[in-house]
């Protein structure tokens, strides 16, 4: 874990909160004013953590309440070892902070990478805490169709070529166990930083404290590893069709660096259109996998667009 203080050098000037609410130690932020026009949730992806907001946060928490966790074994929270990381515990997870500590409703999913399968399993859960969705550089899974799309992702994917090459000659876990070191390979070339000049001494610090050990690395090894090999526990059943129903029935909006290695906007885009045909899907040519660091202006602008320009759900 992270220290609670830590702010690499004034980059993340969040006040670190916590819950044991999953029983292991999370990490949260909670910005904005007491009584928001918007309650946000940004959930971020792999090998990140809350800290890829941090660029959103300041501005968007003037008006807005804005929720940062970081999934288990990620950022400033804890890494339980006793834990297999599927994805549906982080959605339990999510939910013990969301509803039974924070009691959220009315609330705009941000969604980036796994933040996007993890913040739909939430969703599909509870569809009637859920008003908006804006996605960037992840697949939400809400339409049947889009099993093949993501099959061909997988086999053109740079970061799923590595991955698949990786498990056959052994070197999988030893490459992300030892994230703390790889984290710039991991992100700039496998998933893709269009900007590498972003990557600063700071930077880097902040996207490789998490991963000190391979102790510390088991979320970072498992998201790929249950895409590849399968989930490693119990899942739950598929969604019923009225929580599916309700959540595409939200407003939603797709912003897609056009210059992703890892989830492909030839298959990204179309899955989304799946689920949210009328849809507007804004594609941003200079930003890679990670819009959240090559272009967070533009990203910032699309969401507070998206945010004016819609109405909750009634």
């Amino acid at each position: 874990m992270i220290a609670a203080e830590e702010t690499f050098d004034g980059t993340w000037p969040y006040p670190a909160r916590f819950t044991e609410a999953a029983g292991f130690r999370q990490h949260y932020v909670d910005e904005g004013p007491s009584r928001p026009d918007q309650t946000i949730v940004m959930l971020h992806g792999e090998p990140t953590w809350g800290y890829e907001w941090r660029h959103l946060i300041g501005p968007l928490s003037r008006h807005h309440r804005v929720i940062a966790p970081d999934h288990m074994g990620f950022g400033k929270s804890e890494t339980p070892q006793d834990r297999t990381y599927d994805a549906s515990e982080h959605i339990l997870n999510l939910e013990s902070l969301l509803v039974d500590t924070l009691d959220l409703t009315d609330i705009t999913l941000v969604l980036r990478d796994w933040g996007g399968p993890i913040g739909t399993g939430f969703a599909l859960r509870h569809p009637d805490r859920i008003s908006r969705i804006f996605a960037t550089n992840t697949v939400l899974p809400l339409a049947d169709d889009i099993a093949p799309l993501m099959k061909a992702n997988g086999a053109e994917s740079r970061w799923f070529q590595w991955a698949h090459s990786a498990l056959s000659d052994g070197s999988f876990e030893q490459i992300l166990g030892n994230a703390g070191h790889t984290i710039a390979h991991l992100m700039i070339d496998l998933q893709h930083v269009a900007r590498p000049e972003i990557a600063t001494p700071t930077w880097i610090r902040a996207y490789s404290s998490p991963f000190p050990t391979p102790a510390e690395s088991r979320g970072v090894i498992a998201f790929p590893r249950q895409v590849l090999e399968g989930p490693q526990g119990p899942q739950p059943g598929p969604p019923s069709m009225e929580a599916v129903a309700a959540l595409r029935a939200v407003p939603a909006m797709l912003a897609v660096g056009m210059r992703d290695t890892a989830l492909l906007p030839e298959y990204v885009i179309p899955s989304f259109r799946l689920a949210y045909p009328d849809a507007p899907v804004v594609e941003i040519p200079s930003a890679g996998h990670f819009p959240t660091e090559d272009a967070p202006e533009t990203l910032l602008a699309l969401l507070e667009l998206f945010l004016q320009t819609t109405s909750a759900r009634t």
